[in-house]
């Protein structure tokens, strides 16, 4: 979307942004963008809460009367008493400590994946085949060998898969498979547990599986190359 806001500005059209990911929004400047500390899929903050969600419109809006750009604001929750606080905005992963020692809950991060498959399943036959599975293209009864992937790049930092499309960058196809191995685990988690709430299924998967433990391993390795581009993609997988 900031790179659109380029093109639609070219054209005589004001815009406006939200951002997720403040790192992004520095690099591609858009013409005017509001970053929120929110989780991924809340751009607007907690679902279901008019008044924060009012006054991040409003927030972003108000960003047309700066007379020029590129303008790159915080949202501060100005528009009412305590929204940030009352957002319940998930924790960073990082942020959440995880039980028991380091390596996960002692399952291989496969096996783990594919003793939640039966769950996983049983979510989608419920919703009528929806699924926010199919970002990278490989099926998920293929996933074992996305697992393989994300531990060989854990581990030396070279891997990649003949899947990948020619014109998505290894960084990219990461996140791609990352997104929907988390995809997977969290709607696995609500057809297991339906009346959790998102911020323990997401307390869940990065404090006790496997699974988390090697997406933080992956970004672990991004972050510690010199590489631009896989380090601004570190950030986004564990979150």
């Amino acid at each position: 979307m900031s790179v659109l806001g380029h093109v639609f500005e070219g054209a005589g059209i004001s815009t406006v942004s939200v951002a997720l990911v403040r790192e992004h929004a520095e690099k591609v400047k858009p013409p005017r963008s509001l970053f929120v500390p929110f989780p991924y899929g809340h751009t607007l903050g907690k679902p279901n809460d008019a008044e924060l969600q009012h006054s991040v419109i409003a927030a972003a809006l108000d960003l047309l009367s700066r007379p020029s750009g590129p303008v790159l604001a915080d949202f501060d929750g100005e528009g009412g008493p305590g929204l940030i606080q009352a957002s319940a905005v998930q924790p960073s992963a990082a942020s959440i400590q995880r039980t028991g020692n380091r390596t996960g809950n002692g399952t291989n991060p496969a096996d783990e994946l594919t003793s939640m498959r039966e769950l996983y399943e049983r979510w989608v036959a419920d919703h009528d085949g929806r699924t926010m599975v199919g970002l990278s293209g490989i099926p998920q009864r293929r996933f074992r060998g996305t697992v393989r992937f994300l531990e060989e790049f854990a581990e030396n930092g070279g891997a990649d898969m003949k899947e990948r499309p020619e014109d998505v960058s290894v960084p990219q196809y990461l996140r791609y498979c990352v997104d929907d191995i988390k995809a997977f685990y969290y709607e696995a988690r609500m057809a297991q547990r339906s009346k959790a709430t998102e911020e323990e299924i997401h307390t869940w998967f990065w404090g006790e599986t496997a699974m988390a433990k090697l997406i933080l391993d992956v970004a672990k390795r991004m972050n510690e190359t010199d590489d631009s581009e896989l380090k601004s993609f570190a950030y986004g997988l564990a979150r």
